[in-house]
């Protein structure tokens, strides 16, 4: 065990074999997280409590094939790749926008905020994805309509609408 910065860091941890940041440090790291992230609870309470204009614009930036397997209801579908071509057509600089992808095994969502940022809109990026819109229980659209599915009880509270995060 050696000591840094009045922590004991135990070399044979993996968890404190590098020291916790400084909580200074800790907490702009933290800080500059939320600016860049947003949780699907998040957005699902935000779309909900403000249905008409909720301040900023869902984007899935996946395939057609994928959105039309499903996509988060009033998301605009704009594949990464045809970002730099459309999105001056499809969204406004003066609205904040939201990506989404797969989930997150997936960083197409990261990929897609990048090339908006990089046309001058403000953006963030939705956690978890499409796929933990789904396994939170939120509504989602198909081709077909749309559907809801039974939360997952290892990803969102079955007994409350408030996980208390």
């Amino acid at each position: 065990m050696t000591t840094t910065d009045s922590l004991t860091v135990n070399a044979a941890n993996p968890v404190l074999r590098v020291a916790p940041a400084a909580p200074a440090e800790a907490a702009a790291y933290f800080r500059a997280s939320l600016v860049f992230h947003a949780d699907v609870s998040d957005v699902a309470a935000a779309l909900a409590a403000v249905e008409a204009d909720p301040g900023f614009v869902v984007l899935d930036s996946r395939s057609t094939a994928a959105w039309d397997q499903g996509h988060v209801p009033g998301a605009v579908h704009l594949p990464t790749a045809l970002i730099p071509e459309q999105a001056e057509r499809l969204l406004d600089k003066s609205v904040p926008v939201v990506t989404y992808c797969w989930g997150p095994g997936c960083n197409g969502a990261t990929r897609a905020a990048l090339a908006l940022a990089e046309l001058g809109y403000r953006v963030k990026e939705m956690l978890g994805g499409f796929e933990y819109w789904v396994r939170e229980g939120f509504e989602f659209e198909t081709w077909e309509g749309r559907d809801r599915r039974t939360p997952d009880s290892l990803t969102a509270p079955t007994d409350s609408d408030d996980c208390g995060c």
